[in-house]
């Protein structure tokens, strides 16, 4: 069955954006960035929100020739990938994007049902929180970026119940970024 992972980058306290809307500190550095497209590789489809999709056009909106080597090999890496976008105010969506047509959980039953390899990807905090309360994450990945933020969009939910996780891989980067992977123990 295929995996549901949710991997951002976080602040060290906890937030995926900080109180003024803005995560420049999140831009990852050659060795991140490296491990971001290693990561990507794994996945089969991309779950997002709407503020994630509009954020993440750039890399299909920009002129690739403005783009350095790793750039272009994220980018045509991310461009075909399959996406499903969670939207109440989108009427329509471009790209390799399609808008979800049930709830996450019939999405996530129906993606998991059909044939196809890779993981199902989560992203957005506002998603990655209802897919958390139905139980359906099977990995969190944050990348905790040293630095505090104070507020803003947090990775977890505050209403979740509690989960139990298991460590299953981190890794420092030269950056003092720190992958962590945790797997749901069920």
């Amino acid at each position: 069955m295929r995996r549901v992972i949710y991997s951002m980058g976080i602040s060290l306290d906890g937030y995926i954006v900080g109180p003024d809307g803005g995560f420049t500190w999140t831009d990852p550095d050659e060795e991140v960035f490296r491990f971001a497209i290693d990561e990507i590789r794994e996945v089969g489809v991309h779950l997002m929100g709407r503020r994630l999709y509009e954020t993440m056009r750039y890399w299909e909106t920009t002129d690739p020739d403005s783009f350095d080597d790793i750039e272009r090999e994220w980018a045509a890496l991310w461009n075909p990938l399959p996406k499903v976008v969670f939207s109440t105010t989108l009427s329509q969506v471009r790209g390799n994007a399609r808008p979800a047509t049930g709830t996450v959980a019939e999405e996530i039953a129906r993606l998991r049902a059909e044939p196809g390899e890779g993981d199902i990807a989560i992203g957005g905090a506002t998603l990655a929180a209802s897919v958390a309360a139905a139980g359906l994450i099977d990995e969190y990945r944050p990348r905790v970026y040293p630095v505090l933020v104070g507020g803003g969009i947090p990775y977890f939910a505050r209403d979740e119940e509690r989960v139990d996780l298991e460590l299953l891989e981190t890794h420092t980067f030269t950056s003092r970024v720190i992958h962590l992977r945790y797997r749901v123990a069920r």
